[in-house]
């Protein structure tokens, strides 16, 4: 049985994180990148909030899934908490992988919800992530 591969920290680093960020989860299940959240979390030297919390949040992550329900939908949901300036990272399955999420259907979703996308890049072996950031920081 062969050792998952850790993230880059560049792909951390790519997030740009830093000590004492508060950062919302949502989406979270067994497929997650666990060593990834692990070094997230060591960056932002706390926890990632869980998606109960109600506390104003400087980040969000979402992991999201083919077959999650309503993109559109949650991408609004998730902005509840999150700080003025504050962006929404969209982890989906790489290209190839179960329950990969069209790339089209992000850049879709992104405007209806009051997103923009910004950037993409590969955070692990299984996980690519999107940066989505309010409108009105355009």
């Amino acid at each position: 049985m062969s050792e998952a591969k850790a993230p880059d920290e560049s792909a951390v680093d790519q997030l740009n994180f830093k000590d004492g960020d508060y950062v919302q989860e949502f989406g979270y299940d067994d497929d997650v990148d666990a060593q990834l959240r692990d070094q997230i979390e060591a960056t932002i030297g706390s926890e990632l909030f869980d998606d109960e919390a109600q506390e104003v949040v400087d980040a969000v992550i979402l992991w999201w899934r083919d077959g999650d329900g309503d993109l559109v939908d949650e991408l609004v949901d998730v902005q509840t908490t999150l700080d003025e300036g504050g962006v929404v990272w969209l982890l989906t399955p790489k290209a190839g992988r179960e329950d990969h999420v069209s790339p089209a259907d992000v850049q879709d979703a992104a405007p209806t919800a009051g997103l923009h996308v910004t950037t993409t890049a590969r955070v692990s072996s299984d996980w690519s992530v999107t940066r989505l950031a309010p409108k009105r920081n355009f």
